[in-house]
């Protein structure tokens, strides 16, 4: 099963900010007005492909055959049997099995200090109410669902499917295939066309 791992909110904000781009770029070619819209224009270009950097493009993908994880200047496929150890701190780092390639940090998804302080709460025990209880019970689907995600955050979680993903690579003896590391054309573009634009704005008289 092929899972998408991002920041939603980071995903959604990206894409507003690429609507209320849009919307000013037409407006600037509209209303063009020489030095002004070009100066106006670079502004647009520069912050988007920051937007485009962080939030739209990061994203980790647990896939049938491999780890993708695409960072913002570089994509990263690990096949399963490759994947070595595998750390979670505030973001998850994870280690090639040989140990002669780099680790990978992925950028999504990351626990923050609140989300951490937030899933400790979770696996403390609740505190005994005597014998009147106003909780609402739970299933038992319920609660092996809270006891697997006790103390943990999403960037736990995601690091042990990793984990699993790769022991279970190693019990099917598969080998451990080339880690690939290309760098990102599309992020190397979206750069160029902000520089372009920042070019353009300083030769306009």
């Amino acid at each position: 099963m092929r899972q998408v791992f991002r920041s939603r909110f980071a995903y959604v904000l990206g894409w507003v900010w690429v609507a209320f781009v849009v919307a000013n770029a037409v407006d600037l070619i509209v209303r063009y007005s020489g030095k002004s819209s070009m100066v106006a224009g670079a502004v647009l270009g520069v912050l988007t492909a920051l937007i485009y950097l962080i939030a739209l493009r990061p994203v980790t993908v647990v896939g049938e055959r491999a780890l993708t994880v695409r960072n913002p200047f570089r994509t990263t496929v690990m096949p399963w049997a490759s994947v070595g150890d595998v750390t979670v701190s505030h973001a998850i780092t994870v280690a090639p099995v040989d140990g002669e390639e780099e680790s990978v940090r992925l950028w999504t998804p990351t626990a923050t200090a609140r989300e951490r302080a937030k899933a400790q709460g979770r696996g403390m025990a609740p505190a005994r109410r005597g014998r009147l209880r106003t909780e609402p019970s739970l299933t038992k689907a319920e609660q092996a669902a809270q006891e697997a995600f006790a103390g943990k955050t999403h960037a736990d979680w995601v690091g042990d499917q990793i984990t699993e993903r790769a022991e279970a690579a190693r019990r099917r003896k598969e080998e451990a295939g080339p880690v690939t590391t290309t760098w990102a054309i599309d992020s190397l573009v979206v750069i160029g066309v902000a520089l372009a634009l920042v070019l353009a704005a300083v030769l306009v008289p």
